[in-house]
């Protein structure tokens, strides 16, 4: 049987187009004249198909050819007007947001809120129809990712907020990002809406009480609420390729409607009346689980089947993907780069496409059952690794095994859990046993997830990025065409087939014998195939005992194992780490006397420092340089220009100079790049002090090497080096840290006061760094949070985090309530040492997340 493959040529027309018309920010308009041009073509192309279809020597080839190079053109600019209609939408907002500028939004709340990753709160995005800004109010078609201190309003309301607005990442769906005090809900949420709120949030409730694995598993793979699900169980399935049951997709909506259809043909309910309950069961459901890409991806071939059964004409599966990847792409062509929606299309695919070859091949080896089982992970795995790479430059080598385990205890935890859900809010007994029952269920999930994880080569590295993922689909395409070009072999011989059947059924009397013959002690004869299949059993009890125990003893570290930025807790010192590799870093300088920073870097296992940084020679910042250097190798190494305090700075030299390093005194502009495995540093010098230190490298008007008296009471010095001006000769250096999971800027300002702030913003403003200019993620702010920072570089950097090394209980007032309100008002997390102790910063999937520990 042939598959019908017409559509998927304007699919991919589709796909292509919105990814390249939405890789930049939102703000970004497509030049007009590529669209007029697109248009322009489109409607050429159809006059001269039109004209010729109509000619008697046209063949029906060229105008089946030519039909579908006109669809997929007028696919391609109905895409690039939709994004064009949407960014232009979305134009005021982001014209806020490139000026960082405040503002009052208005509009629906379209996402559930999820843990904000720094200083407690929630995120959520908030589609804005209205912007009051510059005593104007606008009308705006545009998405916001809205960040505020509490909980967050309800799913479906409709809220306004005063914000201070920062641009959006570029590639993304939302204009801007936005940061309030509060949201104010000023319309409840539609009756039908409310809802599914309250099942959720009953469903949370009724879990909470459940073992860790169920108060995560049972909301997440019931209505796809993962934020309970402990972070080790998460890495665990993302190892074994079961993500997929905690993100609602297909196979969801397969086990809950076959089971509303089943009910439906039980009663005999004629087709009109099966299809609307279908429908309507399938509606609820998607605003129960709410509508993410993967969802409106099964929701929509859900709409094209019922269709075709009201119709009485079954929809076929390649067609009907394409014709919704197509609707929706064009409908919100930022779903292009989601790779959610990527991951569901590609699996549908690959089941449609690859999984019925595969059974004919396997059924005559393991049955039809067997082989379908088999087949269905297989495909998915084949069709879906790929774009997994670009996730993770990783094979999940037991991806196959873990979901045939785990298969028989998807539908149970499915259906338990959504009928906890439902029954939550008014009978939480009912729910409780109902969630009771799913956590039975989801514990073998959990353990087969961690017992595959734990397997002997379970993911294995594989090259990243585009060229890793083009490798492996290459290698995919070559397996596929060497085995399935060949007929279906002829299965396992028959000798062995009868002999497991005739073994299957004379077992229990042998076993009988056998303990006979044991209880009157008599021998038991043991042949060579009980021999081998008592020593295959015992090595795989072993691997089953070792994987356990590696699972659940100690690593060398608390710390996640993708950590990308760390600020290590010395107490009242400095002490960054900036990751290049699987065990280096660059350091950016070595805290106070004692092993707090060694400590560090052995608990984050680093044993090369590819660059240390010393940004100033006071002892708080180089005091622990010893433990720093010691079992590490250093390959480089940046000072401070100004060699105050003396004694300090021969020290550093003097350390450094018995392990072989000579310590470099960069320039402004200085710049490199470092890294290894998939861990990459660009880092560049931004300035090395003011100019007008003095013949010590003091600074007029300083008083004190801590800055003297901040303003508010508070005084900053260390009783020690007082007026030398080693503060305002601290370098300051901007690190772009890319990592498996997106990229981070940050910038280190040491111990810079006013007055050195104020000398590198000009700097930076004269073009010394242009990567700055637009902001940062992360800023290490300067001494320890003193009072004396500049307004004018803070609002430059307009940090989304700014970091504060500080010791608890410090004698200098630090961080001071000048600097907490200036970073504040910028809409800055502040995250303290003091606090939160190490201060771990990962990026996952593009999003930054936070760890203290």
């Amino acid at each position: 049987m042939t598959t019908d493959l017409r559509l998927a040529p304007a699919a991919l027309a589709a796909w292509g187009t919105a990814w390249a018309l939405t890789g930049g920010e939102v703000g970004d308009a497509p030049s007009a004249g590529v669209l007029r041009a697109a248009v322009a073509g489109v409607a050429v192309v159809g006059v001269a198909l039109l004209a010729g279809a109509s000619g008697q020597r046209r063949s029906h080839t060229v105008r089946s050819v030519g039909t579908h190079a006109f669809l997929v053109l007028a696919v391609a600019a109905s895409t690039a007007l939709s994004v064009q209609a949407a960014v232009a939408g979305s134009a005021p907002l982001a014209a806020l947001a490139d000026d960082r500028g405040h503002a009052v939004l208005e509009g629906r709340v379209v996402s559930e809120a999820r843990a904000s990753a720094f200083g407690g709160g929630a995120t959520w995005t908030l589609a804005v129809d209205t912007v009051f800004a510059r005593a104007v109010a606008s009308g705006a078609g545009a998405r916001a990712e809205v960040t505020v201190p509490g909980p967050a309003p309800p799913y479906g309301s409709r809220v306004v907020v005063d914000a201070a607005l920062a641009p959006a990442r570029p590639g993304t769906a939302v204009a801007a990002r936005a940061v309030a005090d509060v949201a104010e809900v000023v319309r409840a949420p539609p009756a039908v809406v409310r809802a599914t709120n309250t099942a959720r949030t009953a469903l949370l409730e009724v879990t909470a009480d459940l073992s860790p694995q169920a108060r995560g598993l049972v909301p997440g793979i019931a209505v796809g609420d993962t934020s309970r699900l402990p972070a080790e169980l998460d890495e665990a399935f993302k190892a074994t390729g079961l993500t997929h049951l905690t993100a609602v997709s297909g196979g969801h909506f397969a086990v809950v409607l076959a089971l509303v259809g089943v009910a439906a043909g039980l009663v005999r309910a004629p087709r009109w009346l099966r299809v609307v309950v279908i429908a309507v069961a399938a509606t609820g459901f998607v605003l129960l689980v709410r509508p993410d890409p993967s969802v409106q991806r099964a929701a929509a071939m859900c709409a094209v089947t019922l269709l075709g059964i009201a119709l009485g004409r079954p929809a076929a599966s390649i067609p009907s993907l394409a014709a919704c990847a197509t609707v929706l792409l064009v409908a919100d062509p930022w779903l292009a780069r989601s790779f959610g929606f990527a991951l569901s299309c590609a699996a549908t695919a690959g089941l449609v496409l690859l999984a019925p070859p595969l059974i004919r091949h396997l059924a005559p080896w393991l049955g039809r059952p067997g082989a379908f089982a088999v087949a269905v992970p297989v495909a998915a795995q084949l069709a879906c690794g790929p774009l997994l790479v670009l996730l993770s430059p990783s094979l999940p080598t037991t991806s196959v095994l873990a979901n045939l385990l785990a298969a028989p205890a998807v539908a149970p935890a499915t259906l338990l859990g959504l009928a906890a859900a439902l029954t939550a809010a008014w009978a939480p007994a009912l729910a409780l046993a109902l969630a009771w029952l799913a956590g039975g269920a989801t514990w073998w999930i959990a353990g087969v997830a961690r017992w595959c994880a734990g397997l002997p080569g379970a993911a294995p590295p594989w090259a990243e990025g585009i060229v890793g993922a083009f490798a492996l689909a290459a290698l995919t395409v070559t397996v596929l065409v060497v085995v399935l070009r060949r007929r279906p072999a002829d299965g396992w011989p028959v000798s062995w087939t009868d002999g497991v059947r005739r073994r299957w059924r004379t077992a229990p009397r042998e076993a009988r014998a056998v303990a006979a013959r044991l209880r009157l002690g008599v021998p038991v004869r043991r042949d060579r195939r009980f021999v081998l299949l008592a020593a295959a059993c015992s090595v795989l009890l072993v691997v089953a005992a070792t994987t356990a125990v590696v699972r659940v003893l100690p690593t060398s570290g608390d710390v996640p194992a993708d950590w990308q930025v760390v600020a290590c807790d010395v107490g009242q010192g400095d002490a960054l780490v900036v990751r290049t590799g699987p065990a280096a870093a660059v350091v950016v300088d070595a805290g106070p006397e004692g092993p707090e920073a060694g400590r560090c870097l052995d608990r984050l296992g680093v044993t090369t420092i590819d660059l240390l940084v010393l940004s100033h020679h006071h002892l708080d910042h180089v005091g622990g340089l010893t433990g720093v250097l010691e079992g590490r190798e250093v390959r480089s190494a940046w000072r401070s220009p100004v060699d105050v305090p003396t004694t300090n700075a021969r020290r550093v030299r003097d350390e450094l100079g018995r392990r072989g390093v000579e310590p470099d005194v960069p320039q402004t502009g200085t710049a490199g790049s470092l890294g290894t495995d998939g861990w990459r540093v660009e880092v560049q010098v931004l300035g090395t002090g003011i100019a007008d230190a003095g013949p010590h490298g003091g600074i007029s008007g300083s008083t004190d090497g801590h800055g003297a008296n901040d303003g508010d009471g508070a005084n900053d010095g260390d009783g020690a080096n007082e007026g030398d001006g080693a503060n305002e000769g601290s370098l300051a250096v901007s690190l772009r840290s890319h990592g498996p999971g997106g990229v981070l800027e940050v910038v280190a300002l040491g111990d810079l006061e006013e007055a050195g702030q104020e000398a590198l913003l000009a700097s930076l403003r004269d073009g010394a760094a242009t990567a700055v200019m637009d902001g940062v993620d992360v800023l290490k702010v300067a001494h320890h949070g003193s009072a004396s920072q500049s307004v004018g570089l803070a609002r430059m950097l307009h940090p989304r985090v700014a970091l504060v090394s500080v010791g608890k209980d410090n004698t200098y007032g630090h961080p001071t309530d000048r600097m907490v309100d200036l970073y504040g008002g910028l809409g800055a997390h502040l995250v303290r040492t003091d606090e939160c102790g190490t201060a771990v910063l990962v990026v996952r999937d593009g999003e930054v997340a936070l760890a203290c520990g």
